[in-house]
């Protein structure tokens, strides 16, 4: 199946384009002007950009909107986790925010909805988590994002999501486990995510 991918995002569109196989995962169009991230949860959101891209390109679209919650932030940053430090915030001003924020040692958890909406208005929606701690010292080059200070419980050697070869880290991280439940939807193996 080909599914357009709301997003300008590369780094999710890497990683769904490996995550979602063997479907087809095509570029959201330049001209399509996706919606402000406004609603207060990760599935909001996630629906309006896959309802946006679905209208727009008549193909079925899929989108997500992810982020950290740190519990002793009392889930901050949380939908807010790409504009953490201010709206055109690098990756490392999040990450710098959250490690002043934040004691080491925090409880972490990456949490992903993902939806999915096709042309005739059918919605699917699924979540990934992934828990971990915070790690005062950044380390890595792999991912993106707040992986280099965050330690997965899954792994127990002590590296952080930066650190993990991209199938390990495919194999724990919240995407990863939203992607095989949305693609459990797609194949029949799950019901479909209820009615509102």
């Amino acid at each position: 199946m080909r599914l357009v991918l709301a997003t300008r995002n590369a780094h999710k569109l890497r990683e769904f384009a490996t995550l979602l196989a063997p479907h087809e995962i095509v570029v959201l169009p330049a001209d399509v002007v996706l919606p402000p991230e406004t609603a207060d949860t990760f599935s909001g959101n996630a629906l309006e950009k896959a309802r946006t891209a679905a209208r727009a390109t008549g193909l079925p679209a899929i989108a997500d909107d992810s982020g950290i919650e740190a519990q002793a932030l009392g889930g901050a940053p949380g939908v807010r986790s790409a504009r953490y430090a201010g709206e055109d915030a690098t990756d490392e001003e999040n990450l710098a925010k959250l490690l002043r924020e934040a004691p080491a040692g925090s409880a972490l958890a990456y949490v992903c909805a993902l939806a999915y909406v096709d042309a005739d208005g059918d919605e699917r929606l699924v979540e990934g988590r992934c828990t971990g701690t915070l790690d005062p010292d950044p380390r890595g080059e792999g991912g993106f994002g707040y992986d280099p200070a965050f330690l997965p419980d899954d792994i127990a050697d002590g590296r952080t999501m930066a650190e993990l070869e991209p199938s390990e880290k495919d194999a724990i991280s919240h995407r990863g486990r939203a992607a095989r439940a949305l693609l459990a939807l797609l194949d029949g193996t799950q019901p479909p995510w209820p009615d509102r």
